[in-house]
């Protein structure tokens, strides 16, 4: 399996294999100030890393449709704006519509940077009385909001090395979103199935998944501790509904260590 089978021409086959998983990081939002910046430097100068952006992004494009909109608290707004260098309070429709610009350029993987953008969007100047102005008012500069945590990806490969999922591990809520390249359904009727294996230790199933969506998982009380750097993932094919008795029974089909939490 090639996440990079879509594309033609010299340009895609000469990019290397971490391509593409810097690329779906890029779109999921998961890397660090630098990392993203050096990733939209290769946008710019590589049309092919450019082509692969796009085509994550058309993959997730399903994911962002889920995620219903989010009402901000009323003092995020004041602070961006704040952090920004501008005046925390609205000065007018120019302004605004100045900051709607500036954010349609950010990513729509950064959630909560969509979410604030979902606010401003529905906003519309009120019209004041006539003559008096409102007075100015007071505002005392917020502290800066903490950098959001980056959450950090596991890539589960076939036997080829091929990437086939990326799984998204949340350890402080004890989850894991599994996200698949799109894949054909087994011609046997099998389903793909999740597997937490800690070192040294029996396979434990996280339940079935799916070839086509992503998939949340919260992990179990007793699997916690197995959420850890040495633990690995790994996906067979198993009969409808899973395999019997929480034992693997089929092929392997993907699998990753998970090398940082």
């Amino acid at each position: 399996m090639n996440i990079r089978g879509h594309e033609s021409g010299p340009d895609s086959e000469q990019e290397p294999p971490s391509a593409d998983l810097h690329a779906a990081e890029y779109v999921l939002g998961v890397l660090d100030a630098d990392a993203r910046h050096r990733a939209q430097e290769r946008i710019e100068a590589e049309p092919a890393f450019a082509r692969l952006v796009h085509a994550w992004e058309q993959r997730f494009a399903a994911l962002l449709a889920e995620i219903a909109p989010v009402a901000a608290p009323a003092h995020v707004w004041p602070r961006i704006r704040t952090r920004l260098g501008w005046s925390p309070i609205e000065g007018g429709r120019g302004s605004l519509l100045q900051t709607v610009g500036f954010w349609r350029g950010a990513t729509a993987a950064a959630l909560a940077t969509a979410a604030v953008l979902a606010v401003v969007a529905v906003l519309r100047p009120v019209p004041l009385p006539e003559p008096l102005p409102p007075p100015a008012p007071i505002v005392t500069a917020p502290e800066p909001a903490p950098p959001l945590a980056a959450a950090p990806v596991t890539t589960l490969t076939d036997d080829d090395g091929n990437a086939a999922y990326l799984a998204s591990i949340d350890v402080r809520n004890h989850r894991v979103r599994v996200m698949p390249v799109p894949a054909a359904p087994d011609s046997d009727g099998r389903v793909p199935e999740l597997w937490l294996i800690p070192e040294g230790e029996a396979p434990r199933s996280l339940g079935v998944i799916d070839t086509a969506t992503a998939r949340e998982i919260e992990i179990p009380d007793d699997l916690h501790r197995a959420l850890a750097v040495g633990s690995l993932l790994a996906i067979t094919l198993e009969p409808a509904g899973g395999a019997p008795q929480g034992v693997p029974t089929g092929p392997i089909t993907a699998k990753g260590a998970i090398e940082r939490i």
